[in-house]
């Protein structure tokens, strides 16, 4: 177990996360003091809020994220470029897409690579940082193993376990895999069903280098 983080290094792993459908305004304001006050790494949104978003933590080391092709992944992929450059464009820093699942499940490597391939291209082209989700739930550890891979190749910066709205979130032995499949090239971030210190701490010693978490004051308080 990893016992040599602060509470304020910890904070820095962590992507505090509210996607719920019913997020308001008001919700919406509120994570982002929750983030600023423990300088978290980011707060992570839907796309509709990210202008909110960017001008709440425009003061602040805390970076405005978005998700892309959420929760599914099965929109096509102009759509996500779309959805990367306008939210870009609105203020994250950071894009966080799912890939095809079904896709990549019926073993088309080939257009799973070209799909995040070309959302890479345009996040790159305007100095952001992409995520891949996978969505390990549906996936066994060859689909895993080949998401990573398909992801590496596409140009990716991280890969992510989860969306938070499928079946389970984050296992440890899927964040080791994942882990090991990119080595030290690409980040890992471990997210969805991560709700206590112990949790977190267990998901960076199996690999991950960020954690998306909605449980951020729990965490760390």
């Amino acid at each position: 177990m990893t016992t040599d983080l602060t509470t304020a290094q910890l904070a820095k792993y962590l992507d505090h996360t509210n996607l719920k459908p019913d997020a308001t305004e008001e919700s919406i304001r509120e994570t982002c003091q929750e983030a600023v006050k423990y300088n978290t790494a980011s707060v992570c949104v839907n796309s509709h809020w990210i202008p909110l978003v960017a001008e709440e933590l425009k003061d602040s080391t805390v970076n405005p994220i978005t998700v892309v092709g959420f929760p599914l992944g099965a929109t096509n992929t102009e759509t996500k470029v779309y959805e990367a450059i306008t939210a870009i464009d609105q203020g994250a820093e950071e894009i966080d897409m799912v890939l095809n699942v079904g896709e990549l499940i019926g073993g088309n490597d080939k257009f799973v690579t070209e799909d995040i391939q070309k959302v890479a291209e345009a996040v790159h082209a305007k100095g952001k940082l992409l995520k891949v989700i996978l969505e390990t739930s549906y996936l066994n550890n060859d689909q895993i193993v080949s998401g990573c891979q398909d992801s590496e190749t596409a140009g990716a910066d991280y890969v992510k376990t989860s969306t938070g709205f499928s079946s389970a979130g984050a296992k440890l032995d899927d964040v080791a895999l994942m882990r090991k499949t990119v080595g030290d090239r690409l980040g890992v971030k471990a997210s969805g069903g991560i709700h206590s210190r112990e949790e977190a701490l267990a998901m960076i010693d199996a690999g991950a280098s960020r954690l998306g978490v909605s449980a951020t004051v729990k965490i760390l308080s």
